[in-house]
């Protein structure tokens, strides 16, 4: 997907919008069950005003310190994701306004994050990130670590499990990282058949903006897409 340092956005959502459909017709899903994360980290606050005008509801920051300012200035029916590696001493600054955490690694995040939305008497969403890439610099917890931290996270009454994050390896060839994809589907569906309580496995947040096409084919249900949305990020 081509990427403009100065993009239109309005236009480049259209074009992400349509290759998101185009996927899932390809591979006989339904496009509606598809959710687009846009992925705003580095960009202002103008660029996340311009999506929202053009129809854009969901966006996602990969640091707490962005996520706060832009939640309490950007639109009031946003909906924020927090997507990036989360230690449990930043959830308190998001937690009155963050709709979404994807990065939840270890039962001490999840219970950091039950404390603080009870604070606030809110629900949270969250979303186990899962190593599938075998990467150690990648965050997340093991796959065979999964179970014992649904089991613990039933009774939670602030947060609910509503599914798994991954992050694949970079690789050219999208085809190099399916299997990782896949393992992220059967983990869900492995564990989906105990769904109880809090622990209510639907999602899949996979696939960015090089290897969506990929992801959908293999059940994703949030992709994240920054760069061909927004245009290359800022690296300052």
């Amino acid at each position: 997907m081509p990427v403009s340092h100065n993009p239109d956005i309005p236009a480049q959502l259209d074009r992400v919008l349509t290759e998101i459909r185009n996927s899932a017709v390809g591979c006989g899903r339904n496009p509606a069950d598809i959710l687009l994360v846009a992925v705003s980290k580095t960009k202002p606050l103008e660029a996340i005003l311009q999506a929202h005008a053009a129809g854009q509801v969901h966006f996602g920051e990969n640091k707490v310190q962005e996520l706060v300012p832009k939640m309490e200035d950007g639109p009031d029916d946003a909906v924020w994701h927090m997507i990036g590696a989360l230690q449990s001493n930043k959830v308190k600054y998001m937690a009155p306004r963050v709709n979404w955490i994807h990065s939840v690694p270890k039962l001490k995040t999840l219970k950091e994050i039950e404390k603080r939305a009870a604070e606030f008497n809110r629900v949270i969403n969250v979303l186990i990130q899962i190593n599938i890439s075998e990467e150690d610099q990648k965050s997340g917890c093991e796959p065979e670590d999964l179970k014992a931290i649904l089991e613990a996270s039933r009774g939670m009454q602030h947060v609910v499990i509503r599914g798994l994050m991954g992050m694949a390896s970079l690789e050219e060839d999208p085809e190099l990282i399916r299997p990782q994809f896949r393992l992220l589907r059967e983990l869900r569906d492995l564990h989906a058949k105990n769904n109880e309580g809090a622990v209510q496995l639907e999602h899949l947040s996979m696939g960015m903006s090089g290897d969506l096409d990929v992801a959908i084919q293999e059940g994703s249900t949030m992709v994240r897409v920054g760069s061909a949305l927004f245009g290359a990020r800022n690296t300052e």
